[in-house]
């Protein structure tokens, strides 16, 4: 089991700061080590959240594929890139913000795929992270690298709950 510390969180979130709408991690072919390959998927994580947090929806579209498989354990199963960004737009925007658990991080290859991103986030309302949790899950991401781009073909997000 691989966790991600939080020097090399550090490292990579620092580092995103002044990147584009273009993806700044390496192809699937040039990812040659397990820190290569969680490097990439902490970057990965980062960006598909912050337009999470900041309801960016045109960014959010192009970090997850037309035929998105989204397993929520407390709505059930949602497919379609349109109906996971209505669900963003009238869910989540201005309503909650996540943030991924310090160390919680695992990623693993998925051969001749891309990567499969485990891990614990927490879920705030907006302005009021350090005071107001919302409520906890685990998560389980595939990030699939194809035509050149990494995204997000099927998440489960379970074990919801209250935050204590």
């Amino acid at each position: 089991m691989k966790k991600l510390s939080a020097f090399v969180l550090a490292i990579v979130l620092c580092g995103v700061g002044a990147r584009g709408w273009g993806q700044a991690v390496p192809a699937l072919a040039d990812i040659k080590s397990q820190q290569e390959l969680t490097t990439a998927i902490a970057t990965l994580d980062k960006e598909l959240f912050d337009a999470y947090n900041t309801c960016n929806l045109d960014k959010l579209s192009t970090l997850v594929v037309d035929d998105l498989e989204f397993y929520h354990d407390k709505t059930g199963l949602a497919v379609g890139k349109q109906v996971f960004l209505e669900a963003i737009k009238n869910n989540i925007c201005g309503k909650v913000t996540r943030k991924l658990v310090e160390g919680s991080l695992e990623v693993y290859p998925l051969h001749g795929y891309g990567a499969v991103e485990i891990g614990v986030h927490r879920f705030y309302h907006p302005g009021t992270q350090d005071h107001d949790v919302v409520g906890e899950a685990k998560f389980i991401l595939l990030w699939q690298y194809k035509d050149g781009a990494w995204k997000v073909s099927r998440v489960i997000s379970y074990d919801h709950e209250v935050a204590k």
